[in-house]
């Protein structure tokens, strides 16, 4: 694998930045970015290739992915949704909330319910 990749952006080499410029004369281009692949890090964890040793800003990602959408769903479609079984705790509580009134307000309490979400072990 090479220590470099060029951005896959479908418009790099269209933005019109200094650092893309190259070339002498009156043969001057926009040219995409030279990107430095760090070998064995990953934004995910796992060992895998980083998303940014392919891109050069999020503008140049969201571009691949907008052109490339089907075929990258294609990759792996989804035929069926994916569940992830749950508990849900209420537990109702006091607390208090500022209430303004014409001697200036104060605090008046109130029942409030807090929702926790858990997930079940499948153990």
């Amino acid at each position: 694998m090479t220590e470099y990749n060029w951005c896959h952006g479908t418009h790099c080499h269209e933005i019109e930045t200094q650092s893309r410029i190259r070339g002498s004369g009156d043969n001057k281009v926009l040219r995409t970015i030279k990107i430095k692949a760090y070998q064995g890090k990953s934004m995910f964890g796992n060992g895998g290739g980083n998303i940014w040793d392919y891109f050069c800003n999020h503008r140049c990602l969201m571009d691949f992915v907008s052109k490339h959408t089907q075929a990258i769903i294609n990759i792996a479609p989804r035929r069926e949704p994916k569940e992830t079984p749950i508990k849900v705790e209420k537990e109702k509580y006091q607390s208090q909330r500022y209430q303004y009134d014409s001697n200036g307000g104060g605090y008046v309490p109130y029942q409030s319910t807090r929702t926790t979400i858990k997930t079940k072990n499948n153990s």
